[in-house]
């Protein structure tokens, strides 16, 4: 069953989550530092056509810097971009209304002055394009801003407001290009955090349904065998004023069901528990992965067969310690088998600069299960790696 994991919740806040949370962000800084690198090739190129018209220098420095203020004021449309997910419905006109009247003024000045229809409208349309609309209106409006842009580059060209020495098809192309480059960098966000929150969302789940499974069993085993009691309580309470002997009876059939409840509790506790170690080690390794490490694996084929109520813990306990104290890079797993013992070993990168040691109160439990097993804990730390061998022999089981 998938709960043998459960006791690894720590993994949470593990560094190897760090480490995803860390790449998330740092795909938001590429996305965001794609849009506006576009943004400022666009104007970069609007500047050089100014220039090549022979405008009077003021003209060439509106539209440069009210390019890059226009630019500028496309990150306030982007940072909202960012939280589109925990946003309600509709679109917030009023907390986005200083970027667009940016937009409107620097088109407006610019495509004024220099008498180009496609330089007035692009900077409203990328903004435009830039909002949080819902998925199918957001297909629509890219695909209107594209031919609008397109069309006007035509009209620029026809009515010559390029002049005859600027090639027609350089503002078209750029114009053409434009929503959709943009899109296509919003949309890799999207996905990004749609899959990080598709795996939060299972790692949840997977933990909830193992409770409830968990609970459910608790439950039938406590409900069958606390009913079994009252019933048999009840049956002496009204047996012994008249029959004491046969209500000693149900009094002690009733302390046989409250200890077989107990031994019920411990068998199901033990279930739980008996995971087969090939089961635990894949569980390792696949928690391991889940948070952001690169897991090296070597699991012997007869790893079944192995003591699986010594090792069980340890490899849960020493799991938890990689999750929590390691540097979140990189881990091994080994479980092999020799004559006559069972070699575990999990090693894994320390944090640069932190203390390494083996006093930790994990590791002293781990102590005591190899101990009660006859087995042997060996660590060693460094600076780059903390490796943790643990020994037990084959017939632990016996032993214990």
């Amino acid at each position: 069953m998938s709960s043998r994991i459960e006791p690894l919740a720590p993994a949470v806040s593990s560094p190897g989550a760090v480490s995803l949370t860390r790449g998330v962000t740092a795909t938001w800084w590429y996305t965001l530092t794609a849009v506006l690198f576009i943004e400022v090739m666009l104007i970069g190129a609007w500047v050089g056509i100014v220039a090549a018209m022979d405008f009077r220098v003021t003209v060439v420095l509106v539209v440069a810097v009210g390019g890059l203020l226009w630019c500028a004021s496309t990150l306030l449309l982007l940072f909202d971009y960012r939280h589109r997910i925990d946003a309600g419905p509709g679109v917030p006109w009023r907390r986005l209304a200083v970027p667009l009247v940016v937009a409107v003024v620097f088109g407006g000045v610019a495509g004024a002055l220099t008498g180009s229809w496609q330089l007035a409208v692009m900077p409203l349309a990328q903004s435009l394009v830039l909002l949080n609309w819902p998925r199918g209106v957001r297909f629509r409006v890219v695909v209107a801003a594209t031919l609008l842009l397109v069309a006007l580059a035509f009209v620029d060209s026809a009515t010559d407001a390029l002049g005859m020495g600027i090639p027609t098809w350089l503002p078209g192309a750029y114009a053409a290009l434009l929503p959709g480059m943009t899109v296509s960098s919003l949309w890799f966000w999207d996905v990004m955090v749609t899959l990080d929150r598709a795996r939060a969302s299972e790692s949840r789940l997977a933990a909830t349904q193992e409770r409830l499974r968990v609970a459910t069993d608790v439950h039938d085993l406590q409900g069958h065998h606390l009913q079994v009691i009252a019933l048999q309580l009840e049956l002496a309470e009204r047996l012994l004023p008249r029959d004491a002997d046969a209500g000693m009876e149900q009094l002690r059939a009733a302390r046989v069901s409250v200890d077989e409840a107990r031994q019920g509790t411990r068998d199901l506790a033990t279930r739980f528990r008996s995971v087969p170690l090939s089961d635990e080690l894949a569980n390792a390794r696949d928690l391991l992965r889940a948070a952001g490490l690169e897991v090296e694996a070597v699991i012997d084929p007869d790893a079944a067969a192995a003591p699986a109520s010594a090792l069980g813990p340890v490899i849960r306990e020493t799991t938890t310690n990689v999750l929590r104290h390691g540097g979140g890079r990189r881990a091994r797993l080994a479980l092999t088998r020799t004559a006559d013992a069972w070699r575990y070993e999990i090693a894994n990168d320390a944090v640069q600069g932190a203390a390494v040691g083996d006093d930790g109160s994990g590791l002293e439990g781990v102590r005591r299960r190899i101990d009660d097993a006859r087995g042997t804990l060996e660590v060693h730390a460094d600076e780059e790696e903390f490796v943790v061998v643990v020994t037990v022999p084959s017939n632990a089981e016996e032993v214990r």
